[in-house]
């Protein structure tokens, strides 16, 4: 695991907060001179810990702002349909996360499509037609009161 010092967290702190400034605006920051600033941003990519850069697309411009948190549970929990349901879930362009959890379900899904009618027609001709998937859950978000992809350091 790489020891980050308090600049290395200020220098994520200000990427996970805009990626998009210079290596300037951020050396100005943090009072260093841009090849520091550079070399630092390289060492965390060299090392993992900026895994990548992306643009985060505001969902209601593109018409998925319909949220379901789906819970599933697979007929049987071995290897192999684990595997299977993995593997199938991680190409539906929908489900944006997918975590395998403890309890009385085997998964939570994280979806957006347009509206109820896309997520029946998502059910019916995507989830449910997956092999081993015993019953499905659905939540769906009546208001999005937290969202951040940044880690607190």
């Amino acid at each position: 695991m790489l020891k980050l010092d308090a600049t290395d967290r200020l220098l994520l702190k200000l990427l996970q907060e805009d990626s998009k400034k210079t290596t300037k605006e951020y050396a100005n920051k943090l009072q260093l001179s841009t090849t520091a600033v550079y070399e630092r941003m390289k060492r965390l990519e060299r090392t993992g810990v900026i895994a990548k850069y992306v643009a985060l697309v505001d969902k209601t411009k593109v018409n998925r702002s319909f949220t379901v948190l789906c819970q599933v549970r697979l007929v049987q929990h071995i290897k192999e349909f684990v595997m299977d349901f993995e593997r199938a879930v991680f190409k539906l362009e929908e489900v944006v996360e997918c975590y395998h959890t403890s309890g009385d379900y085997d998964y939570i899904l994280k979806i957006h499509v347009a509206d109820m009618s896309a997520y029946r027609e998502f059910m019916i001709s995507k989830l449910t037609v997956l092999k081993h998937i015993g019953s499905t859950q659905s939540s769906f978000s009546i208001k999005e009161v937290k969202h951040t992809t940044a880690i607190d350091l």
